[in-house]
């Protein structure tokens, strides 16, 4: 479905994704607004068909590569919906001096609470004797063969000390007694020095401990980082988790890892493949608890994000620069 309201005095906005009535009544007193309701086969066609004449786009989860960008000339600036970039040909956009930005900040700590959450799940097997009790197979006491294992006090070993990365890290040492440690592309003192955190190489990580959180960015470097070779460092005790993006993981390895008993459980929010297909083992696997990317669907924070990008949408077509720029080699 689509609406359009025209003002040529206007610039030209494409909306791919619904907004609240106060941010959308916002964006149609300064820019000319098509909205595109769902991305179905039919929503595309529109889209193409309203992009020559886009100055700015505003939406998520849709990749935007060189061949549907090349249907937008006058396109002056991208708002996505979100912290991650990986669905934007960001070298094509600042080629073209389009502007890119995105949504950090709003939605730090509602992720880090999607992956404590999957922490503790996976650790008291939650979904799991929750099904128990839900499928009436609860008759007794639960025994050693249900007992789940403790979170307070074990060591939270995270992956990309980023905003995230932070988050997680204060919830762990100040709310559980964890030690952490971590790795990054460098060491990071003032979160050394706040967490009592220790630098660790990837390696070392993944052999120390228990708990091993995934929240860094997905890009060339980091897709496909953690496969066979790195679960097999890990303990039959460990518990992974990723909040980050599902092809910085090996699939494959990570349902044979947790088939044979390498690691103990893993709590995923993000996969290789979203939807998850219905044929994926991880869908049937006690020790999986498996959230439709969850990590910033609240009320809050995706209103937040909404409007985040509107601001960033309209700063960028003002001529200003936004605030949250992805991409500031494009103003050159």
């Amino acid at each position: 479905m689509i609406s359009t309201s025209v003002n040529t005095l206007k610039k030209n906005v494409v909306l791919y994704k619904e907004l609240s009535a106060p941010l959308m009544q916002r964006l149609e007193d300064q820019v000319n607004v098509t909205l595109i309701k769902r991305l179905d086969a039919q929503g595309l066609e529109q889209l193409r068909a309203a992009l020559p004449q886009a100055q700015g786009l505003l939406g998520a989860s849709l990749r935007l590569d060189a061949q549907l960008l090349d249907l937008a000339p006058a396109l002056e600036a991208v708002a996505s919906v979100s912290v991650g970039v990986d669905n934007y040909d960001i070298d094509y956009l600042t080629e073209r001096k389009v502007l890119l930005t995105n949504t950090p900040d709003v939605l730090t700590e509602t992720t880090a609470d999607t992956g404590f959450a999957l922490i503790l799940a996976s650790a008291r097997r939650v979904v799991e004797l929750a099904n128990l009790v839900r499928n009436g197979q609860w008759q007794k006491n639960v025994g050693p063969e249900q007992f789940g294992t403790d979170v307070h006090g074990k060591t939270l070993g995270i992956i990309g000390m980023g905003r995230i990365g932070e988050a997680l890290a204060q919830r762990g040492h100040f709310g559980f007694g964890m030690p952490v440690i971590y790795h990054s592309n460098s060491p990071k003192p003032a979160v050394e020095a706040r967490f009592n955190a220790q630098y660790r190489s990837l390696d070392e990580l993944l052999q120390q401990a228990d708990f091993i959180c995934l929240t860094l960015p997905l890009t060339a470097q980091t897709e496909g980082l953690i496969g066979a070779e790195q679960f097999a460092l890990m303990r039959p005790e460990s518990i992974f988790i990723n909040i980050s993006r599902g092809k910085v993981v090996d699939e494959a390895a990570l349902i044979q890892a947790l088939q044979e008993g390498q690691i103990r459980a893993a709590g995923l929010d993000v996969f290789e493949r979203e939807p998850l297909e219905l044929t994926s083992p991880l869908r049937q696997l006690d020790n999986v608890v498996a959230t439709p990317h969850i990590g910033s669907a609240t009320h809050e924070t995706r209103e937040a994000m909404a409007r985040c990008a509107v601001d960033n949408l309209l700063a960028a077509l003002a001529g200003e620069r936004p605030a949250n720029l992805v991409n500031p080699q494009a103003l050159g």
